[in-house]
């Protein structure tokens, strides 16, 4: 995708929020339902090859980190509708 579109950096620059936001959860030390490392990149590798199939590399590891979290209760759907509307408007405005 990024050759028929010209790009010449593939990763986008919303891909090392996500590492940052991975490792936090790696340590993070809350009560809230947080899967473990392995736990966690054992789902992304299910989904990704499963119900995301057809995304690629990174979006698929996003998407895939999104619907654990909602999955696990850490945030809900309208949450993450509503910090997805305002990042939106932050990069429209």
């Amino acid at each position: 995708m990024a050759a028929k579109y010209g790009v010449e950096n593939p990763v986008p620059p919303w891909k090392t929020s996500l590492d940052g936001l991975c490792d936090a959860l790696d340590h993070a030390a809350c009560d809230a339902d947080i899967p473990s490392f392995k736990e966690r990149r054992d789902e992304e590798d299910v989904l990704s090859a499963t119900v995301y199939s057809s995304l690629p590399y990174p979006e698929s590891q996003l998407v895939s980190l999104a619907h654990s979290l909602v999955a696990r209760g850490v945030i809900d759907d309208a949450e993450l509708e509503q910090r997805l509307a305002t990042i939106r408007a932050r990069l429209e405005a």
